[in-house]
C-alpha cells in the first residue's frame, strides 16, 4: 500500500489539471486547423482509410516500444540490475504513459520514468535515472542518422523548402549541441558537481528537506552509474541495434498512415519528417499534442504532398497510430504496475 500510495503522489489535483488543461487547448487547437483547412475534405480522406494499414501502424508503434525496452534492459544489466524482460517491458509501456501525459514530458520526463522503475525494480533511484539518461542518449544516434539521410536528400534538391529551415536548423544544432554537452558533462563532472552544489546551498539554508551533502551524495552516485554503463561497450552496442530497430518502428507508422489514405509518402520524406517533427514535441502540451500534427502538416506540404487537408488527415492517422495508441496500451500497463506494486 505504501509504494501505491507512492505512485499516486504523483497524481495530484494540480497535475491532473494541468494534464487535463494541457488536452483541451491542444485538442481545440487541432479543431481550429481542422477548420481552416476545410473539415470536411479532412473528414473525407480519414473516412477513407485503410484499416489494414492501421492495424500495421499500431504493431510497428508495439515493437517500437518493445525494442526499446529491450535496449533499456540491456543498460540496466551492464549497472548490475538484471529485470526479466516480461516485467521490464510493461514498467516501459506504463514510463511511457507517464511520459505522454505530462506537459513538457518529452522534454524532461527522464526523472519520473526513473522513479516508476525505481520503485517497480530493484534497481536505485541513481542507477534508474543513468540508465533512462543513457538510453535516451543512445536513442539520439538514430535519431539524428535518419534525420541526416533525410535532410541530405533535401539538400541535394534545388532548394530547401522555407517551411523545413527551422526545423532543419534545429536538427543541426542538435546533432552538435547534444553531443558536445553530454561530453562536456562528463569530461568536466567535476566542476559540473561544484556548480550544481553552489546552486544548492542558498536553498539548503532555507529548508530541512534538502541538503548539500545529500545532493552530492546523489551526484556522485548517478556519475558512478554513468561509469559502470560506459565500461560495457559491447553491450551499449547491442542498446546502440536496439535502438535504431526501435526508430524504424517509430517512422514506419507515417508511411503506413499514408497507405492507409492512399497516398504514398516515400521512405526518404518519412526520415527527415518523423525526427523534424518530434522537435515540435517540446511545446508545452500532453505528448506535444497539437505542436506536432502542426509541424508534420507543414513539413509534409513542403516535401511531399500538395493538399494542406490531406496532410493533416495523414498527420492525425499517424499520431493515432504513435501516440494515442500507445497511450491507450501505456495506460493499461500503468494500472498493472500499480496493481502489482
Amino acid at each position: 500500500m505504501a509504494e501505491r500510495r507512492q505512485y499516486l503522489e504523483f497524481a495530484t489535483r494540480e497535475t491532473l489539471a494541468k494534464t487535463g488543461v494541457g488536452f483541451l487547448v491542444a485538442l481545440v487547437f487541432l479543431y481550429l486547423v481542422a477548420v481552416g483547412l476545410g473539415v470536411e475534405e479532412v473528414a473525407q480522406a480519414l473516412a477513407g482509410a485503410d484499416p489494414a494499414w492501421v492495424a500495421l501502424g499500431c504493431l510497428s508503434t508495439l515493437l517500437c516500444l518493445a525494442s526499446w525496452g529491450r535496449a533499456w534492459q540491456i543498460v540496466l544489466r551492464v549497472v548490475g540490475i538484471e529485470v526479466p524482460y516480461r516485467r521490464l517491458v510493461v514498467t516501459y509501456f506504463a514510463a511511457t504513459f507517464a511520459n505522454y501525459v505530462t506537459p513538457l514530458g518529452q522534454a524532461g520526463g527522464e526523472p519520473f520514468i526513473a522513479y516508476v522503475l525505481s520503485r517497480d525494480t530493484e534497481a536505485s533511484y541513481e542507477d534508474s535515472l543513468a540508465s533512462v539518461v543513457t538510453a535516451d542518449l543512445l536513442n539520439l544516434l538514430p535519431f539524428f542518422s535518419f534525420a541526416a539521410i533525410g535532410l541530405g536528400v533535401l539538400l541535394s534538391r534545388p532548394s530547401l523548402p522555407a517551411a523545413t529551415r527551422p526545423l532543419a536548423a534545429g536538427l543541426f544544432g542538435m546533432a552538435l549541441g547534444v553531443p558536445l554537452v553530454t561530453g562536456a558533462g562528463w569530461l568536466w563532472r567535476e566542476r559540473v558537481r561544484a556548480g550544481i552544489l553552489r546552486l544548492v546551498a542558498p536553498v539548503a539554508g532555507r529548508t530541512d528537506r534538502v541538503s548539500v551533502a545529500g545532493v552530492a551524495d546523489r551526484i556522485d552516485d548517478l556519475y558512478g552509474a554513468f561509469g559502470r554503463v560506459a565500461q560495457d561497450p559491447r553491450s551499449l552496442v547491442q542498446a546502440v541495434g536496439f535502438a535504431y530497430v526501435g526508430w524504424v518502428f517509430f517512422a514506419f507508422p507515417l508511411y503506413c498512415a499514408g497507405q492507409a489514405l492512399g497516398v504514398d509518402v516515400s521512405p526518404l520524406t518519412v526520415l527527415f519528417v518523423v525526427p523534424a517533427s518530434t522537435l515540435a514535441g517540446m511545446v508545452p502540451t500532453p505528448g506535444g499534442l497539437g505542436g506536432v500534427e502542426a509541424a508534420l502538416v507543414a513539413l509534409l506540404v513542403a516535401v511531399a504532398i500538395e493538399s494542406a487537408a490531406v496532410a493533416l488527415a495523414i498527420a492525425l492517422v499517424y499520431r493515432i497510430l504513435s501516440y494515442w495508441f500507445a497511450l491507450g496500451v501505456g495506460g493499461a500497463a500503468a494500472l498493472a504496475v500499480v496493481k502489482r506494486a
